[in-house]
C-alpha cells in the first residue's frame, strides 16, 4: 500500500542522517542529530527530556534554555517494530499530513528513528476526549484527515485485511517464560479460533460499504494534542496511518475512551453521545468534500452501525499487535495482558455489534 500515498510536489524533502541512537545511551547519538538540525545550539547546553507515554517507541525532547519553546523530538523506534510498521509509509503519511497543515514538520529520519517538530499543547486523558468542546474538535479534525483526497482520482483500497493477515502470521506460538506461556495458553484464544474470527470479520465488515479514506488508525488520547489558547486539536504519531475504512478509524477512537493503563470499557461511549459526535464529524466531512453541511438522521445512523461493527476489528487488530509486542518489545508494559483484554472485549461486544443493522 505504501507506494499509493502520494506526497504533494511542494512538500519539503526530508533528509536522512546516518546516525543510530542507542536507546540506553541516547545522548551522544541525539547530539549528532542536533548538530545537523540546530547547528547554533551548544552541545553542553542541550537539555533532554524523556516522554514516557508511548508503548511502541522511546521519545526524547531536545531543547536549550529554560523554556521548552523550540523542541526537537527524537523518536527511537522500538525493538522489531519494523515487523508491525511500514516506516516508509509513515514518512509519506507525515509529509502528506504536514502539507495539509494537519501535522508538525518532519525534520529528518535517521537509522532507527525520526526527528520532528514539537506541538505546543496538552496530550489528552480519557476524561478529556469526551468533554465539551474537545470531542467536537476531535470529530472535526478527524473529518479533515479523512477528506484529504487520493492522488489523481485514484480510488484507494484498504490494507486492513492484508495487515491483519500479516500480524496473524507473526503471533508467537509459545513464550519461553513458563508463567507467561501458561497464561498465553489459558487466556488467549487459540490460533484456529482467531483465524475463524478474522475470516468472519472480513466477510461481515466488507459488506458495510464504509468508504476508504486516509486514516490515522491509532487515535488514542495521548496522540491528541489540545491547544486551549488556539482552540484546536492536532493529532500526532502517524506510524499506523494509511488508507483504511472510515468507520475503523472512528470505532478505534471510541475504543480508546477506555484508556490504556487502567483500561475500563464501561467508558465506551453510549449511543446518544456517539450520535452527537458522528453528526459533528459528518458535518465537517461534507464541508471539506464540498458537499454542503446538511446531514440527515439516516446518514448518522448508517455511520453509527458501521462504526460499532468496525470497533470489533479494532479490538482484534490491537489484540494481534499486542501478542507480537509481548514477544519482542523492550518497553515495560504488560502486552500479553493487554492482548487478553482486547480479545475479551471483542467477544463481549460481538453479539451487540452484530445485532445492529443498516437502516433500509
Amino acid at each position: 500500500m505504501a507506494n499509493y500515498i502520494h506526497v504533494p510536489d511542494e512538500a519539503p524533502a526530508v533528509p536522512k542522517i546516518d546516525v543510530t541512537v542507542d536507546e540506553s545511551d541516547y545522548r551522544p547519538g541525539a547530539l549528532k542529530l542536533i548538530k545537523e538540525l540546530r547547528p547554533s545550539w551548544k552541545p553542553s547546553e542541550v537539555k533532554m527530556k524523556f516522554f514516557t507515554d508511548g508503548i511502541t517507541n522511546k521519545l526524547l525532547g531536545c531543547y536549550v534554555g529554560a523554556v521548552m519553546r523550540d523542541v526537537v523530538l527524537v523518536r527511537i523506534y522500538g525493538n522489531k517494530t519494523e515487523l508491525l510498521i511500514d516506516r516508509e509509509n509513515e514518512v509519506k503519511s507525515f509529509r502528506v499530513l504536514h502539507a495539509h497543515r494537519c501535522a508538525p514538520r518532519l525534520y529528518c529520519t535517521f537509522n532507527n528513528g525520526l526527528c520532528y517538530e514539537f506541538l505546543q499543547g496538552t496530550a489528552l486523558e480519557p476524561e478529556d476526549i469526551r468533554s465539551q468542546p474537545v470531542f467536537r474538535l476531535i470529530a472535526r479534525q478527524l473529518a479533515k484527515y479523512h477528506a484529504i483526497h487520493a492522488h489523481n482520482g485514484w480510488v484507494p483500497q484498504s490494507d486492513l485485511w492484508l495487515k491483519m493477515g500479516k500480524y496473524f502470521a507473526l503471533i508467537p506460538k509459545y513464550f519461553k517464560d513458563p508463567e507467561q506461556n501458561a497464561r498465553f495458553n489459558m487466556e488467549v484464544p487459540s490460533p484456529q479460533c482467531l483465524r475463524e474470527e478474522l475470516v468472519w470479520l472480513q466477510q461481515r465488515l466488507s459488506l458495510l460499504g464504509s468508504p476508504v479514506v486516509l486514516c490515522h488508525n491509532d487515535l488514542l488520547c495521548k496522540n491528541i494534542i489540545y491547544n486551549e489558547a488556539a482552540g484546536n486539536v492536532k493529532f500526532i504519531d502517524y506510524e499506523y496511518a494509511g488508507y483504511n475504512y472510515q468507520a475503523f478509524d472512528i470505532g478505534n477512537h471510541f475504543n480508546e475512551f477506555a484508556g490504556l493503563n487502567e483500561v475500563d470499557y464501561s467508558h465506551y461511549p453510549g449511543r446518544a453521545f456517539q450520535l452527537q459526535w458522528l453528526r459533528s464529524y459528518l458535518e465537517a466531512y461534507k464541508e471539506h468534500k464540498g458537499q454542503g453541511s446538511e446531514v440527515t438522521d439516516r446518514e448518522v445512523e448508517v455511520l453509527y452501525v458501521q462504526v460499532n461493527q468496525f470497533a470489533l476489528a479494532s479490538h482484534f487488530f490491537w489484540g494481534l499487535w499486542a501478542l507480537i509486542q509481548a514477544k519482542f518489545s523492550t518497553i515495560d508494559f504488560d502486552f500479553l495482558g493487554y492482548a487478553v483484554l482486547r480479545f475479551n472485549q471483542y467477544f463481549k461486544m460481538k453479539p451487540e455489534a452484530t445485532a445492529l443493522n443498516l437502516p433500509e
